[in-house]
């Protein structure tokens, strides 16, 4: 093997998109195709413990109309945004926000996942060492139908510092979900064979109203190995999440843990007073107010704020909630956002979302 072919050899390698790569309205095919199994399910519910009926039990899927237990929404999530992290976020900060997520089609054991991102806006940092991209992915399955839509912010660095930053544009994007666009992810069901003892609930939608405060009481904590197992999982590759090597040297001397996987462990955690929520419909915004770390005890509560009926049915209903994540500290007293808009102490995460339930 010559010189010459020996640097073509080593060029075949990337080091990932830095902010001064991307630009306003580029398209993005994010390798590679993915294949969810049974397998992946049964990992997720190690690794978070989730326990909506529908998601768990075939048959108590199939009895109430799915022709299996779909694949957990959350895993979904995962996957998609997962596909789009070594183009997108591989050299981030920090993931900073979601809006205007939903979820279209219901995933089923074998489907396959693919994902495409474009970029919708860009704005370099004061200090001109990272900016943030904005973008707006969407999954699709083996047929090419959507099955996850939404947009995200993330804080990405910059190769070189002294690189001239593109014209900033920051999107508008969507505050909330409106109600009529909930729904398209869950079939035509027979609410009549639903378990409510199975579930392990009786609380319908109905038995909800604005204001309630729930707090579900249980934590988790986060262990070293299961953080990354877990984002190896979603094949996400942000090296704040694995290189030690390398994030001994950054702001906080440690990997931090993957902010999908606080979601995850809060929406695993808040079966306890809402068993019945078992679909995410979706999820209008949401902030990472702090990191998390190995170590810490994540434990969660909710607020309902808003209830609606979902668009041409009578058998299913929303919740608006409000989710919170605290880390260290348990959540009797519902630890959030202050008046002045900062948050309480141990406040990790900061999600507004719509869930469905029976009615």
């Amino acid at each position: 093997m010559n010189d010459s072919t020996k640097s073509k050899t080593m060029t075949n390698e990337s080091a990932g998109n830095f902010f001064e790569d991307f630009t306003l309205g580029q398209q993005i095919v994010h390798a590679t195709p993915r294949t969810v199994t049974v397998g992946d399910t049964s990992l997720f519910t190690a690794l978070y413990g989730s326990r909506f009926a529908v998601q768990s039990s075939d048959a108590f899927a199939q009895s109430i109309g799915y022709p299996t237990a779909p694949i957990d929404d959350m895993l979904v999530f995962h996957i998609v945004l997962g596909k789009t992290v070594p183009d997108i976020s591989r050299n981030a900060i920090a993931n900073l926000g979601y809006a205007d997520m939903r979820f279209l089609k219901p995933v089923y054991p074998g489907d396959t996942l693919s994902t495409t991102t474009e970029i919708i806006g860009l704005k370099e940092n004061s200090n001109r060492k990272n900016g943030t991209v904005y973008v707006r992915s969407t999954g699709r399955n083996q047929r090419a139908e959507p099955v996850l839509s939404f947009s995200r912010w993330v804080m990405v660095n910059k190769r070189d510092e002294s690189a001239t930053a593109p014209e900033p544009h920051v999107p508008e994007l969507i505050a909330q979900v409106d109600a009529s666009r909930l729904g398209d992810a869950l079939p035509n069901l027979k609410l009549g064979a639903y378990d409510y003892a199975l579930a392990g609930s009786a609380k319908r939608w109905g038995d909800y109203n604005v204001g309630d405060r729930i707090d579900h009481v249980d934590g988790q904590t986060i262990e070293e190995a299961e953080h990354q197992l877990a984002t190896r999982l979603f094949q996400n590759t942000a090296r704040v999440h694995f290189n030690q090597h390398i994030e001994v040297q950054g702001r906080f001397k440690r990997r931090i843990v993957y902010g999908g996987h606080v979601i995850s462990i809060a929406r695993s955690l808040s079966f306890n007073g809402l068993a019945n929520a078992f679909h995410l419909a979706a999820i209008n915004g949401g902030r990472h107010v702090a990191p998390s770390f190995a170590s810490d005890t994540i434990y969660a509560w909710s607020e309902v704020t808003d209830k609606a009926e979902l668009p041409g049915r009578t058998d299913m209903g929303a919740l608006r909630l409000r989710l919170f994540a605290v880390k260290d500290r348990n959540c009797a007293d519902f630890p959030g956002q202050k008046a002045d808009g900062t948050y309480e102490d141990g406040v990790v995460l900061d999600l507004d979302c719509w869930v469905a339930l029976p009615r």
